[in-house]
């Protein structure tokens, strides 16, 4: 159990703010039929006309029954960035509070402590991608606010430990952020299981992934509800349009189209994973919990613009800490997976 307390964190000027009153916080519409003469609207109806539903209430009804959780437990940005982007605003100080992140990772989080103006320390993952607790712990201290964990872990794939992360959850003073992007390729479940014990707790996931929603730009922040009105405190008011939750409404229902295309994506990964491993200078694949495979190779740019002049695009990570001479592959369809092997093959 966490006993950190939330408002000890909280930024003072975010303390005594009061979240923007848009018409249709005020005003919540019944069904009814209305007249609404009341947000400045072009009145001729096109679809759009109106201003969207500023706390998402239809949406945050259905994820919060699917993923066992209270809609305000809840909060949505325009992309997971947003919603981190909040996380920095809401609990760190310019120019006096840092983070810490485990390199390799994600790199948004290295990019907003830059905006932010927040000191970002790394703690490098060990050799087998894993969290150095004693590392993260020693080298926190009074002003670290937020701990970035991306488990599965992007670029390496993997889940980390759970003994790890409860332990971090339970030692580390701030608030710890697991970034569950990929959870849905995952056999690990999920952290929003552990929101009532840990109140540092803030479990990020994504309609980009498993959803297969990438263009319409919508992150979804698990958190207790002390955590959630402290973002809704800044948040924009209007920051998820109508079209997007009109979307992502239609496609969090269609449960077993979601069900059916990450099971084909995971038959896939195998296959892919497997068929790397029969390369020639591919040294090693490693375990994925993820929609994607990182694998090991003698010549990871050479490989790569190799590929690329064949119509083929992965993502070059040779650059990224421990992770020397690596390509990573996304997960395609059949089609486009045995494209991606035939490629290998020709330059073997």
């Amino acid at each position: 159990m966490s006993k950190v307390n939330i408002q000890n964190l909280v930024r003072d000027n975010v303390k005594g703010l009061s979240p923007y009153s848009s018409a249709r916080d005020e005003y919540v519409s019944d069904g009814s039929d209305m007249v609404f003469l009341d947000a400045n609207e072009n009145p001729f109806e096109n679809g759009v006309n109106r201003y969207p539903d500023p706390q998402q209430r239809s949406l945050k009804e259905v994820l919060a029954s699917q993923k066992g959780v209270l809609s305000a437990n809840i909060l949505f940005g325009n992309g997971s960035d947003e919603v981190l982007d909040l996380i920095f605003r809401a609990f760190c100080e310019p120019k006096e509070d840092n983070i810490i992140t485990l390199p390799p990772t994600y790199g948004m989080y290295k990019v907003l402590s830059g905006i932010n103006d927040i000191e970002n320390r790394e703690v490098l993952l060990t050799a087998d991608f894993e969290p150095d607790v004693n590392q993260i712990l020693e080298t926190a201290d009074a002003k670290s606010k937020l701990l970035f964990l991306c488990s599965p872990n992007n670029p390496t794939a993997n889940s980390f430990s759970r003994n790890k992360i409860t332990e971090l959850l339970e030692r580390f003073n701030g608030i710890v952020i697991i970034d569950e992007a990929y959870i849905d390729f995952s056999k690990e479940e999920s952290w929003l299981s552990g929101l009532p014990n840990y109140t540092n707790l803030i479990v990020t996931q994504t309609l980009s992934k498993a959803y297969g929603m990438a263009g319409i730009r919508l992150g979804v922040c698990y958190a207790s509800e002390e955590i959630i009105a402290i973002l809704n405190k800044i948040k924009p008011p209007y920051n998820v349009n109508e079209l997007t939750q009109k979307r992502a409404l239609e496609r969090v229902l269609n449960v077993d189209k979601i069900k059916s295309e990450i099971t084909d994506i995971l038959k896939e990964r195998a296959l892919l994973s497997k068929a790397l491993l029969q390369l020639n200078f591919v040294t090693k694949v490693y375990a994925t919990d993820a929609n994607f495979v990182l694998a090991k190779l003698d010549n990871a740019t050479e490989r790569y613009n190799q590929l690329l002049a064949r119509g083929v695009v992965v993502r070059n990570r040779t650059t990224q800490p421990l992770c020397e001479n690596t390509l990573r592959f996304t997960v395609g369809t059949t089609a486009e997976n045995k494209k991606l092997m035939q490629v290998l093959k020709e330059i073997q």
